[in-house]
């Protein structure tokens, strides 16, 4: 079946389908909510430039999208559906026009209880985590962006940060509880997800379904300190990652590990961090500082800044320097730099992380984040790319694949050629169910393009 709409798109008739709702029909600002940061990939800039939908529709609740998605479907017009509009691989750039449904103004916080919360797509994690600390929770996991990222763009377009050296990814059963979705069938209705069964949408880039509430868990919320650690040599840095990472009793929520010079590129730190060194930001929970500062030692490490919990609270979190805002940070200082995700093998020695390092000396610069991966602490790198050309990137990724690394490709819109590399018949059983016409995101998932 075509992912294109099976009917000429008559715009005036679809806005007057929509009379009484938000509708942004202002060219710029249209552009500008049809993009997201795919400009990070080189390969992805010829690809999504000019790609734009026809009109932003800013829904206010589940009925709106209910109203949009039964236009949309009876005009046979696309569908992409956007948060904050924060990720990486194009996953909210409409590839056909059509209808952006911007979810960003659906905020209600449904309720928050000890562990759970309940929750509409466009509310910031920031302030969801706000409110929760308020009863001594917090949410489990946050991208670098977690200022600005809304829990439904998360969950469709994410799958881990800050937080996952301790909860794992966003995948992982249990840290996506129930979701409510709406469906593109010729008469749209509401569809109630739980526990296994949430993986049908779960990081599927809004193809199969749009998100309109989520029940998610929660973690205990700690006061954490902020400490950055600098290391005169990086397998140093690197091992004392992993070994922090393994250390149960140790309560943290971030272990970043950046070799020279990467540090040049974060203006907020530069100051503190000494010249050539290679550097470990870590957020700790404050009872554990003690035991941080003991392996800090061991690994003859330097305390070059240390913030507790209120101090950190205020200015820029050290957070957004990790993940994927290293690759901002960087790309604000050299925009020729571009990136890989790779996951390393389960190795506590890291063989293969010092192999990479040295192998490809300065046309990688590595960077590691630590999280856990079925149950084990592993490091996954954003190693930073001195972009050359595009057939020289692939060369890169296939000696990291031949060697054992897994890589999550960032230089694709492709759902499952980004990810897990599989097509997800799950996931794909349930767009045919919900999305007959193949109305929602089209182009972004293999899976129904080649069935």
């Amino acid at each position: 079946m075509t992912t294109t709409p099976v009917k000429p798109m008559d715009l005036d008739a679809l806005i007057a389908e929509l009379a009484g709702l938000e509708l942004i029909t202002d060219p710029t600002q249209v552009a500008k909510l049809s993009q997201d940061y795919y400009n990070f990939s080189p390969v992805l800039q010829p690809q999504l430039a000019g790609k734009k939908g026809d009109l932003v529709v800013r829904a206010a609740g589940e009925a709106e999208v209910l109203r949009v998605a039964a236009a949309c479907v009876k005009f046979r017009v696309p569908l992409t559906v956007r948060g904050a509009g924060t990720g990486n691989y194009g996953q909210c750039v409409p590839l056909n026009g059509g209808v952006i449904l911007d979810l960003s103004s659906m905020q209600a916080i449904r309720w928050i209880k000890p562990g759970l919360a309940c929750v509409e797509p466009g509310v910031k994690l920031a302030n969801l985590d706000k409110k929760t600390r308020e009863i001594g929770w917090e949410i489990r996991m946050a991208p670098s962006t977690y200022r600005t990222a809304t829990i439904g763009g998360f969950i469709a377009g994410g799958s881990g940060g800050i937080g996952s050296i301790t909860y794992g990814q966003l995948r992982d059963r249990g840290n996506l509880l129930a979701v409510r979705v709406v469906t593109m069938e010729d008469e749209p209705r509401v569809i109630e997800l739980r526990g296994d069964e949430v993986q049908k949408v779960n990081h599927a880039y809004g193809v199969n379904g749009i998100i309109t509430e989520l029940e998610i868990p929660l973690g205990p919320a700690y006061p954490w300190a902020e400490w950055v650690v600098s290391f005169p040599d990086f397998m140093t840095a690197a091992r004392f990652g992993q070994t922090l990472a393994d250390s149960d009793g140790i309560i943290k929520k971030l272990i970043s590990i950046h070799a020279w010079p990467v540090p040049t590129y974060f203006a907020a730190l530069r100051s503190c961090i000494p010249e050539g060194s290679h550097c470990a930001l870590l957020m700790v929970a404050e009872s554990c500082l003690e035991s941080l500062a003991d392996l800090v030692k061991e690994y003859g490490g330097t305390v070059c800044q240390q913030k507790t919990a209120q101090e950190a609270s205020h200015g820029m979190p050290l957070g957004e320097f990790s993940w994927n805002h290293t690759t901002l940070h960087a790309r604000s200082v050299d925009p020729s730099l571009t990136y890989l995700q790779t996951l390393f093998p389960d190795d506590k020695n890291l063989k293969l992380v010092e192999h990479i390092y040295h192998y490809f000396a300065d046309e990688l610069i590595m960077h590691l984040e630590f999280f856990r991966v079925g149950g084990v602490a592993r490091p996954a790198a954003l190693q930073l790319v001195r972009y050359t050309t595009e057939a020289r990137l692939n060369e890169i990724i296939a000696y990291h694949e031949a060697q054992g690394a897994f890589i999550f490709n960032p230089h694709t819109y492709i759902l499952e050629d980004g990810g897990m590399k599989t097509i997800n018949v799950e996931q794909l059983k349930f767009k045919e169910m919900v999305d007959p016409y193949g109305l929602l995101n089209p182009g972004k998932m293999r899976a129904w393009l080649e069935r």
